[in-house]
């Protein structure tokens, strides 16, 4: 089979692929058809843990587009990767119908705990599969984009432009926490049945589900790989190293911006759809500018401006909080903190920069 060029050139990303194809076949294999009490069983816990990490590896993607490519450092992604994960909320609620606590055939429980009298525009169509695929799509990609094209345009970077999108998810944050923006208020969205017609309690839906992020993690590299490796891609770095040089040579540096900016969105939005199925809620916590925050992180320990970095430092960085957020939980945020100095200081270039380099000083 023949590969593109600039994939045959990414040792690191064709080894990241075969990774993934070797988890989307032997992880539901093991699941499914290797016995409970076998030791190479893997529990659908695991299963959905894993989906998790998928997921999360494919915002810090979405990320080190924007960052390690055009110098955009963004700490609002999570309200991306949460407005996609409403979306697909919605729809899962708009699936349970009569089988909710209340019964109602068109409102959702917290609807009816509140009075609502009617479905509000805003959750039509969200019955039908298509149309919030649709959204997941749209929704970030259009908040990015008019953000981008305002922020862009005013020429706002550097650190006013982190402080501006940390802010973005701060005010949505707050505002998802307001029962009266009919989005479940505190609790979020919660206690999905199934979807398209499959229960989300059956194995087989959970092993499908992370096959499907690890589908979309592939896609969404390949889809970043091609991007970077193109006559934009170039743009994009000359706009990272010297956006004022850029702008001299004739770029419309702001539209290259918006729209890079708007596609990474909507890689995050995807994301945040495939998390919530895997773990059964979303709720305004997402929104949290930790979040975006810790997902940075998982860019900088993996090496940011390399695409598969990201994928290793969200996974390293998930599985670690998992575990010491179990065994040590008083532990986990002064880890999480003494990570990130530790490596700003030690590894400017994150891990697979390290390895990089000395591979580089071997030869």
């Amino acid at each position: 089979m023949l590969l593109p060029r600039w994939l045959l050139s990414d040792r690191a990303g064709l080894v990241m692929l075969a990774v993934l194809v070797i988890l989307g076949v032997g992880v539901p294999i093991l699941n499914l058809w290797v016995p409970p009490d076998h030791p190479l069983h893997v529990t659908s816990y695991t299963v959905a843990l894993l989906g998790k990490y998928l997921c999360y590896a494919l915002l810090a993607v979405s990320i080190d587009l924007v960052w390690g490519y055009m110098g955009i450092l963004s700490l609002g992604h999570a309200a991306f990767f949460a407005l996609g994960g409403y979306c697909c909320g919605m729809y899962l609620m708009r699936q349970i119908g009569t089988r909710g606590v209340y019964g109602h055939p068109d409102l959702p429980d917290f609807m009816v705990f509140l009075n609502w009298e009617a479905l509000p525009w805003y959750w039509f169509g969200f019955d039908q599969f298509w149309f919030a695929a649709l959204m997941v799509l749209a929704v970030p990609g259009l908040l990015a984009f008019v953000f981008g094209w305002f922020a862009f345009r005013s020429r706002v970077s550097g650190v006013y432009l982190s402080i501006i999108t940390q802010a973005l998810t701060y005010a949505l944050m707050l505002a998802f926490f307001r029962n009266e923006m009919g989005f479940g208020g505190n609790n979020g969205l919660t206690d999905f049945k199934d979807v398209l017609g499959f229960s989300l309690q059956s194995d087989s839906t959970r092993v499908v589900l992370f096959v499907l992020s690890a589908l979309a993690l592939a896609g969404g590299y390949l889809a970043c790989r091609w991007l970077v490796s193109t006559r934009m891609g170039r743009v994009l770095v000359a706009i990272r190293d010297s956006e004022d040089r850029a702008r001299f040579l004739g770029y419309r540096v702001e539209r290259v911006k918006a729209l890079v900016f708007t596609f990474s969105a909507m890689l995050a939005g995807v994301a945040g759809a495939l998390y919530v199925p895997q773990v059964g809620i979303i709720n305004p916590g997402e929104f949290a500018p930790l979040n975006s925050i810790e997902a940075v992180i998982w860019v900088a320990v993996g090496g940011r401006g390399t695409l598969v970095g990201p994928v290793v430092g969200a996974v390293l960085v998930n599985y670690s909080k998992t575990w010491l957020t179990t065994a040590l939980p008083e532990v986990w945020l002064f880890a999480l903190g003494g990570l990130f100095v530790a490596v700003t200081l030690l590894l400017p270039y994150g891990l697979i920069g390290l390895l990089r380099r000395r591979r580089e000083s071997a030869s």
